[in-house]
């Protein structure tokens, strides 16, 4: 079933048209998702077009998402030990927590400072504009069940 057309499509479309991409129905539908999500991976990120425009082939969806992130529309988040993830929030280089236990990711605003918001010790003669941080640790859901779990 075909979900009713969204208010923000021809926006949507008109954006992906300005980054130099087609604006073919799974691709806003993509975008959106993206945008409505928190943090998903890919196969959730299929389900959510799938609900929007019907089927779409899990290959189609990454197509699109590399195809997003090189237009910079979506950034692409790689915690270590799982999927990559995608978030719409861009261009504003904030990091992310990650729980060690259940693996919920959460954005982080930059400590200090205009990007890169982190001064490398040694840069090696490159104009660093970006920086990636992943603090870790138990959110307060797992940091409540493993203190009640205790002896």
């Amino acid at each position: 079933m075909t979900a009713p057309r969204n208010s923000r499509t021809p926006a949507t479309a008109a954006e992906l048209r300005q980054a130099g991409l087609r604006a073919t129905a799974a691709r806003v539908a993509l975008l959106q998702t993206v945008r409505e999500g928190n943090h998903l991976d890919a196969e959730a990120l299929a389900a959510g077009v799938r609900e929007r425009v019907g089927h779409v082939s899990l290959q189609a969806v990454y197509d699109a998402l590399h195809a997003l992130t090189a237009a910079r529309l979506v950034r692409r988040i790689e915690p270590p030990g799982s999927p990559a993830r995608f978030e719409g929030r861009v261009g504003d280089n904030h990091h992310h927590v990650l729980c060690r236990s259940c693996g919920a990711l959460a954005d982080v605003d930059c400590a200090v400072g205009d990007a890169p918001c982190l001064t490398a010790s040694d840069d090696h003669g490159f104009a660093i504009d970006e920086a990636e941080v992943i603090y870790r640790g138990l959110c307060p859901d797992c940091s409540t069940s493993s203190s009640s779990t205790a002896p």
